[in-house]
């Protein structure tokens, strides 16, 4: 096994950066999901579970706090007043942009049924320290997603769809993921312990640049694995990870290499 892929996403529900190394701190890689746009109305972060128009920017990870890239071109380096402004104005509704360091647990919505944006909004509540779902990082495999593939072959199975922190790649087929939840996973000169597998929402059927939308990737997952892709990971210890590092297994109770 081999480390693929990593990114990261300094603004939450924005496009984030592929990176050709990640230093992993005790809560998360450098600068991942740091911020969020908090809607002044709700105090809620705003995702693009709701507002899917965010998926058209982007956001790098700056000296001085993220680089937003709004889909008109414009661009906005770090939070302040002229920031805001112009957030709010793309968004046509009045938002700041906010460090997840600095304030309360985030608080935002999902959609109960991940096919309609007419069902019920159901408000959940992020960790404290980052923007983050459930856990500090997100990892994937490309056994999960030529499994996938084969389930959908007409949908686009882009990793970017699925926002991964981290891409293993590696031989065989099917979720093979889930069966390292309670193992330590190698990676690089970092180890995490995956802690349980991604329910996935509205996030992968919505467009993107160079994606389309698609339900039917949704339904695919719901139909034939629970709705699950990946495995939600907490850092058991920091270190960096660069693309082309091995990773390794080592099972719990023997920690032996697997």
């Amino acid at each position: 096994m081999k480390v693929a892929g990593l990114w990261r996403y300094p603004v939450k529900s924005l496009q984030g950066e592929p990176i050709a190394s990640a230093r992993v701190e005790d809560d998360g890689v450098l600068g991942d999901r740091r911020w969020g746009i908090r809607d002044e109305r709700t105090g809620r972060i705003l995702t693009a579970r709701r507002r899917p128009e965010l998926l058209g920017a982007s956001a790098s990870f700056g000296d001085h706090g993220p680089v937003i890239t709004l889909p008109d071109g414009r661009t906005l380096v770090g939070p302040g007043a002229d920031t805001d402004r112009h957030l709010s104005d793309w968004l046509a509704s009045p938002v700041t942009l906010v460090s997840s360091t600095s304030t309360s647990p985030g608080r935002a919505e999902f959609f109960v049924d991940a096919t309609d944006d007419t069902s019920q909004a159901v408000e959940w509540t992020m960790p404290q320290g980052r923007y983050v779902d459930a856990a500090a990082l997100l990892v994937l495999t490309t056994a999960s997603l030529r499994t996938a593939a084969r389930l959908h072959p007409d949908g686009d199975w882009d990793p970017r769809r699925f926002r991964p922190n981290v891409l293993v790649d590696l031989d065989g087929a099917g979720w093979l993921e889930d069966e390292w939840v309670g193992q330590s996973l190698r990676l690089g000169a970092a180890s995490v312990t995956p802690t349980q597998p991604c329910v996935r929402c509205t996030m992968v059927t919505r467009p993107q640049p160079g994606l389309d939308a698609d339900a039917d990737v949704f339904r695919t997952l719901a139909r034939n694995h629970r709705g699950l892709f990946g495995v939600w990971s907490d850092v058991a210890r920091p270190g960096v990870i660069s693309v082309g590092d091995p990773a390794s297994l080592v099972a719990a109770a023997s920690a032996r290499p697997v």
